[in-house]
């Protein structure tokens, strides 16, 4: 796991994503000028800055589990008030004292909790109104190839009709969906591949064994990319 880290460590981003999928959901959200976000798994905050062009008087609360990350994102963004960034976990955002929440965003990470189970989670964390906007791995084909399938390294992956019937048992009603873009998906591999390159020279065996997987982990999603990917939604407790 170490060695996953260091691959990892000071990328913009811990996954596919870019402003414009920001734009789409706050527009959709429609959040007053003021509103509080928590941007939950934020990784090393890439999505910050598009969470507060859409809330000049609002504040974000930026929170992921490994706190290397959670301290990139304060790091990022120390000269900036209207953000704090703590490690913590995202099955007690009701508990944090920022708490409740105009806006739960979650960037390829609520498969951590579970579609139902987060959702039924963040549901307690946010106002009266509040919405949720996240992004989830499916099948864009109802016929998937092995490849497609182990992609997701045994991750229980949806069809887009299957994640919307999850959404539903949750209690939500689906607001809109959009498919990340193949860019937003180079922005998350590029950097990385970049840094692959750059720790090649003088790897050990434990961090040359996790460069290659990160760069296989990349030219498999190319393989696949027309038949899976991440689905950003926006949803609100019905």
């Amino acid at each position: 796991m170490e060695a996953f880290f260091e691959v990892h460590n000071d990328l913009p981003r811990e996954g596919p994503g870019e402003p414009a999928d920001v734009d789409w959901a706050l527009r959709l959200a429609d959040l007053p000028p003021d509103a509080a976000i928590c941007d939950a798994g934020c990784g090393p905050g890439g999505d910050i800055e598009a969470l507060l062009a859409h809330v000049p008087r609002g504040r974000v609360l930026a929170m992921d589990a490994h706190a290397p990350f959670a301290r990139a994102a304060s790091a990022r963004f120390a000269e900036e008030p209207r953000v704090t960034a703590r490690a913590g976990d995202m099955a007690a955002l009701a508990a944090q004292p920022e708490a409740p929440f105009d806006l739960i965003w979650c960037a390829g990470a609520l498969y951590f909790l579970g579609v139902e189970n987060g959702l039924a989670t963040f549901r307690k964390a946010l106002t009266p109104g509040g919405v949720v906007a996240f992004s989830e791995p499916v099948f864009f084909t109802e016929t998937p190839s092995d490849d497609a399938r182990a992609f997701w390294d045994g991750y229980a992956t949806p069809t887009q009709a299957e994640l919307r019937a999850q959404i539903g048992r949750a209690g939500y009603e689906v607001l809109g969906t959009r498919r990340v873009s193949d860019a937003a998906w180079e922005k998350y591999y590029g950097p990385m591949e970049a840094r692959i390159e750059a720790l090649r020279a003088g790897a050990d065996a434990e961090l040359t064994k996790a460069l290659d997987e990160s760069a296989a982990e990349a030219a498999a999603w190319r393989r696949v990319r027309a038949e899976t990917g991440y689905l950003l939604v926006v949803a609100r407790p019905a």
